[in-house]
Formats: structure tokens, sequence, C-alpha cells
């Protein structure tokens, strides 16, 4: 019993940690698309994004308004921006590290040191995204949709791949994948279906995957966590397989 209470406890905490990093990454998102384009939803696609996301990390409502009210605020100076740093982890595995910060000097400052301690090298721009295309991905859930026949009917909004995923729970999602471009046709089609998306965004996809040894593969991880323990950075991108 010692044993069980004590892997689900830990196991508690981990979710909680992932949680609380899930929030503050979509708080952050909030406040980026209140700022650019103000705090309704219904003529802010980048806000109706921005809450999707959050409410499929289970974000409460309460700290959703409260994100959107902050970012309303009048005087208030903390707004966040999104920069990309791009550099070479250990076995020279391209990296993009997608951050939003109100601070971006110590940002690049903590993004560089856990490259240093865990023996990568941080780029300069385009140094690595040259080895990327970027997508606009949506994720929706799998229950009465149709695959083949979404697929052909999407295809005159953009729709460029269509594709299997997990959340973060391991609960099937069926992917969407976009040119860039395209990403708010292909949006405003879905919304105009009514079809639910569980959450969207852009991502760098790899043009050619990295296979490594297990050895090699943990040293990547390790620097891949030792970033996203930042609460500045929202995601890291890489081409391991």
């Amino acid at each position: 019993m010692g044993r069980t209470f004590e892997n689900r406890k830990h196991a508690i905490m981990k979710r909680g940690a992932r949680d609380n990093k899930a929030f503050t990454r979509c708080g952050r998102q909030i406040s980026m698309a209140v700022k650019s384009g103000g705090g309704e939803s219904d003529s802010n696609p980048a806000l109706r994004r921005a809450i999707q996301n959050a409410r499929a990390a289970n974000m409460p409502k309460d700290k959703i308004q409260n994100a959107i009210d902050k970012a309303l605020k009048i005087g208030d100076t903390s707004g966040f921006e999104q920069m990309l740093y791009e550099g070479y982890g250990p076995h020279g595995v391209p990296m993009i590290v997608d951050t939003a910060t109100d601070n971006p000097t110590r940002t690049v400052a903590n993004v560089r040191s856990a490259f240093k301690k865990e023996n990568g090298n941080l780029g300069n721009a385009g140094s690595v995204s040259f080895l990327f295309d970027q997508y606009g991905v949506f994720r929706l859930k799998p229950d009465g949709v149709d695959r083949d026949e979404l697929e052909l009917e999407l295809i005159d909004f953009g729709l460029e791949e269509l594709d299997d995923g997990t959340n973060d729970d391991g609960d099937p999602l069926i992917l969407l994948r976009c040119a860039r471009e395209s990403f708010g046709v292909l949006q405003d089609e879905l919304e105009a279906r009514k079809i639910e998306v569980d959450s969207s965004g852009f991502e760098w996809i790899p043009k050619t995957m990295a296979e490594l040894s297990d050895e090699e593969v943990d040293a990547v991880i390790k620097l891949i966590d030792r970033l996203e323990e930042d609460d500045d950075v929202q995601e890291v991108f890489h081409n391991l397989a």
C-alpha cells in the first residue's frame, strides 16, 4: 500500500506540475491574442484559438477570464511577445525553441544556458529553421468524424494532410495540417461546419528525422526537459524520430 500510495502521489504531483506549466503557457497565448486583436473572441480568431487551447488543457474558466481581463487592463505593460530561438542539441539534433516572454534578455540568457549545460549550441536566426517546415495544425476529437469524407471536403480549404495523433493523456485525436497562409481559411471552415477543435496552432515539422541510440536520445531529452522547465518556453521542436 505504501509503494502504491507513493506512486500515486508522484503521479498526481507530476500531473499538477504539468497542468501549472500548461496554464502558464495558455495564459500567455491569451494575453498575446488580446493585445493584438482585442478581448472579444467573436472578432478575434487568435483569441478563439487561444481559448480553445486553454480548454483543451483543462484550464478553469475563471483563469481564462482572468487572463483576458488582465490583458485588457488599462495601463498594463506586462505584454508578452513571441520569440524563436534556434540551435543544435547534443549529437547535432536541430531544435527550435518557441517562447512567449516579457523580458527577451532574460529568456535568451536562460535558453543559452540550457543549451550550454547540456552540450548544445544556441545558434543565430535561420541556423536550423531551414531544416523544418512550418504548418498550421488542428487537433480534432475523432468521435462521429468520417475521416475520408472530411479529408475530401477540406482539401479545397487548404488541408494538406490528415493524420492520427494523441493528446497529453494518450487519447486519440485527428490531426489536420495546412500551410501557414491557409490556417485562417481552414479555421473559418471548421467553425462554419461546427466541427469541434480540441486545440490548434503553428508547429515546426522537421523535413527529415534523426535516428539515434537510446543513450544519445536520453541526452537530447535531458536538454528538452531543461528547456521546458522555463516558464517562458512554449514548445520545443526537434527532429528526434
